[in-house]
């Protein structure tokens, strides 16, 4: 059985369109049933929608027995952390503030696998047994806070820092981290109001960040999304490293042997590991398929070029201020940019494709595998749909930029054509 509302994060849309508080119910009693009962910890990020579905998530796990632990506004990572029987957040991370979603993660903290994630969508209708309750919790973000220090933290003295929390989760959190670690912190989208949250602000929209650097002479900034769990970084030019750019500088700096990334991560990464004898292990988008690879080979460090690093020498899952801790951590002594520079990257250009069919026709597949193999070692062709959003994605990366601009407008062009 193929899923129908679960995508590569959760289950996610636009709130009374896609995504409605029945759902939400509905989402919350499949999942406790699921569970076998028991207490599910759930948090929320800072979209006005967020009380109203928290409250229809409660109903749904109440409803079905168990015991719904309201904590606010809460991050995704602290979440995996401090989940109980069951995790839950009410959050669609990056995407705009008239999105919201929600997204589980096991006892241990882990994301569900497409397995579970069917198992879950197949009991929507089934009836609960009731007798559940309803509590709220407070504290569970210092809990976070003092974890995150004592496992990520080190003397940042001197370190100037921006940090753009995108009014978002991290808001009251990220900024007070750092302090503690002596950092001088300059800190933007912090006013969440309900309708600014990944607006203007935050790793979708770098900025306001890059300005903010600039104009305070800045080592380097750091963004968040929305819920937290993905973070980019501005150098002190003024420059964004993406999240391949902050994989390379942390897998030589742990010393690992072993990473895993996306079919999205740039070729210049793969080139550099391979120099450093690195084995690269590549899985589909999404944090949670990277999160299941590191888990089989037994390593600890992946990511995504979006920003989602996963470091599971201390954690359970990817955690954007963790990473940031890390980041900085792996830079003293120099700057950003000097250690970035270890990484050649490939252009590469991409489009989005609003569509209204799903299924990716063969005639474009086979168009993307003559194109890749014209293009041999020298770079490729990615299409796929995206597991978030009613669009087709499509990557072109060469050699040069004009090559990559010129492959993916034609495949953009077809695919629109096709589907669009």
């Amino acid at each position: 059985m193929s899923r129908r509302y679960f995508g590569t994060d959760g289950v996610r849309g636009i709130v009374g369109e896609a995504l409605t508080p029945d759902l939400v119910e509905r989402l919350g009693k499949a999942a406790t049933l699921w569970a076998g009962g028991g207490r599910v910890l759930v948090g929320r990020d800072t979209r006005g929608s967020g009380p109203a579905l928290e409250e229809a998530l409660a109903q749904g796990i109440a409803s079905a027995g168990g015991t719904a632990v309201l904590a606010g506004v809460l991050p995704t990572p602290a979440v995996a952390l401090l989940a109980e029987d069951l995790g839950a957040v009410i959050s669609a991370s990056h995407n705009p503030p008239e999105y919201n979603g929600v997204k589980f993660f096991d006892g241990d903290g882990r994301k569900l696998v497409d397995d579970e994630e069917e198992a879950i969508e197949a009991l929507l209708d089934a009836s609960g047994p009731g007798g559940g309750s309803v509590e709220s919790v407070d504290g569970l973000g210092e809990r976070y806070v003092a974890y995150i220090v004592e496992r990520f933290g080190a003397d940042l003295t001197g370190l100037r820092i921006g940090v753009d929390c995108a009014n978002g989760a991290f808001s009251t959190f990220a900024p007070r981290v750092f302090e503690r670690l002596g950092v001088e912190v300059h800190a933007i989208g912090v006013e969440p109001n309900g309708a600014n949250i990944n607006v203007g602000y935050g790793a979708t929209d770098l900025a306001a960040l890059q300005q903010t650097v600039a104009n305070e002479s800045l080592d380097l900034g750091v963004a968040f999304d929305g819920d937290g769990d993905r973070m980019l970084a501005v150098d002190e030019r003024g420059e964004v490293l993406d999240g391949d750019q902050i994989l390379a500088i942390l897998a030589l700096a742990l010393g690992v042997d072993v990473v895993a990334v996306t079919v999205m991560t740039n070729l210049g990464f793969h080139r550099l590991m391979a120099h450093h004898g690195i084995r690269v292990r590549t899985t589909p988008v999404g944090d949670r398929y990277v999160l299941e690879a590191l888990r089989e080979e037994g390593a600890q460090l992946g990511g995504e070029q979006s920003g989602h690093i996963v470091w599971l020498g201390s954690h359970v899952a990817g955690d954007g201020l963790a990473a940031a801790l890390l980041l900085c951590a792996a830079v003293r002594g120099r700057t950003l940019s000097e250690a970035a520079s270890v990484m050649p990257r490939y252009p590469q250009a991409k489009r989005n494709i609003h569509v209204v069919e799903r299924e990716i026709p063969q005639s474009i597949l086979d168009e993307v595998d003559r194109t890749t193999a014209e293009l041999g070692d020298g770079g490729r062709i990615l299409v796929r749909h995206s597991g978030t959003e009613p669009v087709v994605r499509v990557l072109a990366e060469a050699e040069n930029a004009e090559d990559a601009e010129r492959m993916c407008a034609s495949i953009a062009a077809l695919v629109e054509r096709e589907l669009g």
